[in-house]
């Protein structure tokens, strides 16, 4: 037996454009790798919960999360919401100490 491969399955929450969070990227072993990967380049929470990624894992690219696991996404969601308003505050709070004008160029 191999060791167990890493899994990763990203999700994006627009209410404007579905009811239910949306998964957007799942795979394991490299692809997992690449997710997370991108995940943590772009700043974006990362919620480690084998579980919660067996289940997701099951949901095809592009679908809708299924009813049966809204309320454990859900507090997933609401934690990192917590976490991102937090982290935005001290963002702003450094923000007001070291800004410095930005550069820009307008290419019309």
């Amino acid at each position: 037996m191999g060791t167990p491969r890493e899994k990763a399955v990203a999700l994006l929450y627009d209410q404007s454009k579905s009811a239910a969070p949306t998964v957007v990227a799942s795979g394991s072993g490299k692809v997992a790798e690449k997710i997370i990967a991108t995940a943590q380049e772009a700043g974006v929470y990362i919620q480690k919960d084998a579980n919660l990624v067996e289940l997701l894992a099951k949901v095809p690219v592009g679908e809708e999360i299924p009813m049966a696991l809204y309320a454990t996404v859900a507090e997933v969601l609401a934690f990192v919401y917590r976490v991102n308003q937090k982290y935005k505050g001290k963002r702003e709070q450094q923000g007001k100490t070291t800004a410095r004008p930005e550069k820009r160029t307008d290419t019309g």
